[in-house]
């Protein structure tokens, strides 16, 4: 959840106000992971380190560095600098919460952490018992304490350990999720990170070229795998050589280099665009511009090398542009990114459909005994939309769950089954979790992801990006729509061989070619939302009812009315109507109708009856030219273009998108940084 961007420079010359700057827009692009407080750690002009931290947002820590009176034109050829913004897990958001955290008074060692410590309890106590004090009510500290505390031992007993040693003893008692920056007062401009469960990317930047495209990864000689083991005893494997093409012995030695260090590729792609993805278990190292990569044992289905991978992000797609914020900006790109969803993937002229990443294994997947999609939040809601199509066009029954409830269940996987794992960021906590569950028992297992490199995209074994393009609002919009497409376009992939389908693969083909242009049309609507919402800002409570194919959309509306007004919002299915939710309907309680003309319109009229004999006066959805059949029964309709039944959704889910974003602007509130969320949870 939280963000961490780390800048190390090495024979290259910088000055601290650049350095300075480099963090904070680093955090600045890092924020929608976290914006409860901000900190730093850099360099001080004695050669020790000066931790600056704020509570709020990345600007408020902003204002505190550069109103300070810090030598800000003071050059550095060799420097090394964490910083980190915080989405609070244990501990008020506060300055003394906030990271960096420190070992002791004099800041030997500091370090920022995305995940959570389970054992930090444990860990504090054990460390109190040496007499540590500690200043937070973090679990983060215990770790850089334990560092400390490893480190001390090493010393006291004559050794003289690497950094790297150090943190690779802290990270082997440590339980639960993580990625770790650390940086020393005794391991001046080097570096070491580390990772499990947690996001982390290294970005490098030089003029030297690559030799190769990998890095190879390290391993002790000597590891027995079912005892501990003396790491003072264990040299590594011998393969670590540069990978950039120096020139002389010499300047190998002292490289010309940059390296960032973060939770995602968008802090990074404006300074590099090659980067490498750390794997769980991983221990990164910087020492005089040198990285290499070193793991303590070896395990099946990890790779031996770290590929440097180019970036395709490009600096524009998280930039705000013309819009005053990135949700806004991120729903009217809608009918570009569903196009960059289904580019190169869908032949209209011959109604096919081909998704290279599943391609292989779509044989599998038709003779499987059951299809599970497994998400969270707004990815779940995606599944739940296409739940009934697939089933229609795959004839394998659908389930849909929850990731976190499916783990708490310990519900049976099967080797026949194939399971689907869906989330934007690739790095679901409880989607993680259920996938490595799943690919233990035999599953199959798909990814359907925004994110390529991400953990999701890595650990699955086949799988489709949405390329819906970078989303940085916290509350999903463009992602959602793709996710939906994506899903829809697996489906005909699954019905391709079925003669008695073709007819309706047809027509959902033709209608995806229209999609573009009726999602333009959809936005056209914007000013009469807008005036909607003006109404709406003062409620309190608010439902949103449907059917069919607009269940999902009900859900993923109720829930971005939830994360971004705050009003109590339900997406009911109109056909519970009469088992309880009716007992709410009044003339006060504001109700969104989604009333489709399908299968279900006749039922959808039923339930509006139901509704205006209590005398609710909902708003109601329709498509064009249902308006009259429904204005006895509404305050005011909207209508959206027809297409066909299993596309509507993604027509309907925008107009709520749209009132959300609005009734949110009217009362003030940060619509990209909710309170309380964040982007990408990482933390089960």
């Amino acid at each position: 959840m939280c963000g961490i961007f780390g800048y190390l420079q090495n024979n290259t010359v910088k000055d601290r106000q650049f350095i300075l700057e480099t963090l904070i827009n680093g955090l600045s692009r890092l924020e929608y992971r976290g914006y409860d407080s901000a900190g730093v750690a850099f360099d001080d002009d004695q050669g020790k380190i000066t931790i600056v931290k704020a509570k709020g947002k990345v600007k408020a820590l902003e204002e505190m560095i550069f109103q300070s009176e810090l030598d800000f034109d003071k050059d550095f050829e060799n420097h090394f600098a964490i910083s980190h913004t915080r989405w609070a897990t244990h501990g008020e958001p506060s300055p003394r919460n906030s990271h960096p955290h420190r070992s002791d008074p004099t800041s030997q060692f500091v370090v920022v952490h995305n995940g959570i410590i389970t054992n930090y309890k444990d860990l504090k106590m054990f460390l109190e018992s040496k007499g540590f004090v500690f200043e937070s009510e973090t679990d983060t500290e215990v770790i850089v304490k334990l560092v400390k505390y490893v480190y001390d031992q090493e010393i006291a007993g004559g050794h003289k350990p690497t950094f790297s040693d150090v943190v690779e003893a802290t990270m082997r008692q440590l339980e639960g999720a993580f990625a770790l920056l650390f940086k020393s007062i005794h391991f001046p401009n080097q570096a070491v990170a580390c990772r499990r469960g947690s996001p982390l990317l290294i970005g490098i930047k030089t003029r030297h070229k690559f030799n190769t495209d990998q890095i190879p990864v390290l391993y002790p000689n000597e590891v027995s795998s079912d005892k501990e083991y003396d790491y003072r005893k264990i040299s590594f494997s011998a393969r670590a050589q540069s990978f950039m093409n120096v020139g002389s012995a010499e300047a190998s030695q002292n490289p010309r280099v940059e390296y960032f260090f973060a939770s995602d590729a968008s802090a990074i792609v404006e300074h590099t665009n090659r980067v490498i993805y750390l794997e769980d278990d991983d221990i990164a190292s910087v020492q005089d511009g040198q990285l290499t990569i070193h793991r303590v044992k070896k395990i099946d289905g990890v790779s031996d090398n770290r590929a440097i991978k180019t970036l395709e992000m490009e600096i524009q797609q998280i930039m705000k542009g013309s819009f005053s914020t990135f949700m806004q900006k991120e729903i009217f790109e809608q009918p570009e990114s569903v196009v960059n969803t289904m580019r190169g993937r869908v032949n209209f002229d011959n109604c096919e459909v081909t998704l290279g990443g599943i391609k292989a294994h779509i044989p599998t997947i038709r003779r499987a005994r059951r299809l599970v999609f497994l998400a969270c939040g707004t990815s779940y809601h995606s599944a739940v939309a296409v739940r009934a199509l697939m089933e229609e066009m795959s004839e394998i029954p659908v389930q849909v769950e929850l990731a976190s409830d499916f783990i708490d269940r310990a519900t049976p996987v099967f080797r026949d089954d194939v399971c689907f794992f869906i989330s934007q960021s690739g790095e679901t906590a409880d989607t993680l979790i259920t996938l490595a569950y799943c690919k233990e028992r035999g599953a199959l297992c798909v990814g359907v992801t925004n994110t390529v490199g991400s953990a999701i995209s890595r650990q699955t074994h086949c799988g489709v990006h949405i390329n819906a393009g970078p989303e940085i609002g916290v509350a999903s919009t463009k992602a959602y729509t793709s996710q939906y497409l994506s899903l829809v376009m697996i489906a005909l992939m699954l019905s391709e061989d079925r003669v008695s389908m073709q007819e309706r693969r047809r027509t959902i083909i033709r209608d995806l070619k229209t999609l573009p242009e009726k999602i333009k049309k959809v936005l056209e609507l914007d000013s009469k939302i807008l005036e909607l919402s003006k109404e709406l800002a003062p409620k309190s409570s608010l439902l949103v009812m449907g059917r069919g194919y607009q269940h999902a959309t009900c859900l993923e509306g109720a829930l971005k009315i939830k994360e971004l007004t705050y009003l109590h919002s339900e997406g009911i299915l109109a056909g519970e109507l009469k088992h309880g939710p009716l007992a709410l309907v009044d003339y006060s309680l504001p109700i969104i109708f989604i009333a489709t003309r399908d299968q279900h319109f006749v039922k959808c009229q039923n339930a509006l009856e139901q509704v205006t004999a209590r005398q609710g006066r909902p708003i109601i959805i329709v498509t064009e030219g249902d308006a009259a059949a429904v204005s006895k029964y509404s305050s005011s309709v909207l209508e959206v273009p027809t297409i066909t039944d299993a596309l509507q959704g993604i027509l309907t889910v925008i107009p709520l998108q749209l009132l959300s974003y609005h009734i949110a602007t009217e009362k003030g509130l940060n619509v990209d940084m909710p309170r309380n969320l964040a982007k990408s949870v990482t933390v089960a």
